[in-house]
């Protein structure tokens, strides 16, 4: 699905960790590989994942697309 920029918030931006997350997945890595790597629980990256979604992307395809475009 395509990001959808009017879903996003215009005051959400993404912290440091959550842009870390973000390029990981543009990387291809699971949300397994993504918590051995930094040394967090996979749960712990669910939640970046949830909330790195407000910027408004719909699945980590798109999450990867908009990693890349930013």
């Amino acid at each position: 699905m395509p990001i959808d920029p009017s879903a996003a918030s215009d005051e959400y931006e993404l912290g440091s960790r959550q842009r870390e997350i973000m390029i990981l997945v543009a990387e291809g890595l699971s949300n397994k590989a993504i918590a051995r790597r930094l040394n967090l629980a996979e749960g712990t990256i669910k939640l970046h994942l949830h909330r790195i979604r407000k910027v408004g992307v719909a699945n980590r395809t798109a999450l990867a697309a908009y990693a890349l475009r930013e």
